[in-house]
């Protein structure tokens, strides 16, 4: 199978610098997005070292080789057994390792002390993607014209819904909806999740920050990614959707269309 992938970023109607940033990487078949948060401009320093450490995790050769000697020794030892497949360790150990570089970064300046992103990414290998997000950055999957969202946000919000302590329906009045529970460079360690799907050709996916989905309701999401071909005119016509509906926030987003 093949890939086509684009990605479109608008800093929005409202703020002034845009703290979002992305990767695509064809040749690994990795797609990340990252929404930086934290006061001076800190979130655009935390999701730039996000996807930078990412991009150096999977292109360093040497790295590969000892992560897949560390994962073979795992698996020998059963430490490894939560783990489906090598391409999810990595994924999952190259969310850790950004984690890592944000807050060593932020523990050497004390104006970066707050910095922290949300992420969420694909690894596609063979009839396979693995999904890791980390925060309220989800990952959609389209399928014959149905969505289906992949991802749970780590929010206060969502564990309301999950605790049955908020309704749905309730989300718009929620005070707090934006408060995230979990995201990288907070802590010295994070904890990412991952999963995975069967890969088929057609399936289209999606990769945004909350200033998309804040903002478009699913069934608007749906409704553009059926009617429009190509991953660049589906991507630009769901920034120019979420800038019509205020644009309140910086709005990324990612497409990924699976060929035969």
């Amino acid at each position: 199978m093949t890939y086509d992938a684009f990605v479109v970023s608008d800093v929005g109607r409202v703020r002034g610098h845009n703290e979002d940033d992305s990767l695509v990487l064809p040749e690994h078949g990795v797609y990340v997005v990252a929404d930086g948060m934290g006061g001076h401009a800190c979130g655009e320093v935390a999701s730039r070292v996000s996807v930078q450490s990412i991009e150096e995790f999977y292109t360093n050769r040497e790295r590969a080789k000892s992560l897949r000697a560390e994962y073979r020794a795992l698996r020998a030892e059963g430490g490894a057994q939560e783990v489906v497949s090598f391409d999810e360790y990595r994924l999952r150990t190259a969310f850790e390792y950004g984690n890592a570089e944000i807050f060593k970064h932020a523990s050497q300046d004390e104006q970066l002390a707050d910095m922290g992103t949300t992420i969420v990414g694909l690894a596609f290998s063979k009839k396979r993607v693995y999904i890791a997000h980390v925060g309220d950055s989800r990952a959609y999957r389209q399928r014959r014209g149905s969505l289906e969202q992949l991802t749970q946000d780590h929010s206060l919000a969502n564990e309301f819904i999950r605790m049955n302590v908020l309704r749905p329906e309730d989300l718009p009045r929620f005070p707090y909806k934006n408060v995230i529970v979990r995201a990288l460079g907070l802590q010295q360690e994070v904890v990412v999740d991952t999963c995975y799907r069967t890969v088929k050709p057609g399936d289209r996916y999606l990769l945004c920050s909350d200033g998309l989905t804040d903002l478009v309701e699913d069934g608007e999401i749906e409704e553009i990614l059926t009617a429009i071909e190509g991953p660049r005119r589906a991507a630009e016509a769901l920034v120019e959707r979420a800038l019509d509906h205020g644009g309140v926030d910086n709005v990324t987003v990612l497409i990924t269309d699976v060929n035969s």
